[in-house]
């Protein structure tokens, strides 16, 4: 059995072992972020790395931002914008949430519609299901680009998606 070290509720500063165990990363990517300059630390006169305790917080947004795909450049220029010299505020944290609304609520949309209607014609060109031909007939949607046109955020906004072309009478 693994011997831990609970960190003190009261502790200002962690050990890069108690961050480790107490955020459920490893020490490695603790210290791959800190060379990635997502998160800092400083030295003690042993040379030995303490992270301040809003380093949990931070290391809690990294880990949950790229399990949903942003890149570590986004995330990094994010907490660019949280403030060095003391530790981030709910105001700080909710000017952060604000400027990826848009870029969340893109995500989230993918992912619905990943989930919803991968099991209908997605405008791919594939035409192998047997709804294709009827919301996508002889592949016209090829000629607006390439890609899965019905189902692409980027693509299609959610506002003009998902609904089959009007038929020609």
């Amino acid at each position: 059995m693994t011997a831990t070290t609970k960190v003190a509720w009261n502790a200002k500063e962690l050990t890069v072992g108690q961050l480790a165990e107490r955020s459920g990363v490893a020490v490695s990517a603790l210290h791959f972020y800190e060379a990635k300059g997502l998160l800092a630390s400083r030295r003690t006169a042993g040379n030995q790395r303490r992270y301040s305790r809003d380093s949990l917080r931070r290391v809690a947004f990294i880990r949950l931002a790229q399990r949903i795909g942003i890149p570590l450049k986004v995330i990094k220029d994010a907490l660019a914008e949280l403030p060095d010299e003391r530790t981030p505020t709910r105001a700080d944290w909710a000017r952060l949430s604000a400027a990826w609304r848009s870029e969340l609520d893109d995500r989230i949309e993918q992912l619905q519609r990943l989930r919803d209607d991968l099991t209908d014609c997605i405008g791919c060109g594939c035409l192998s299901l047997d709804l294709c031909p009827v919301a996508n007939p002889h592949d016209r949607l090829g000629d607006e680009g390439p890609g899965a046109r019905r189902i692409d955020t980027r693509i299609c906004p959610p506002q003009n998606c998902c609904a089959p072309p009007a038929q020609a009478s």
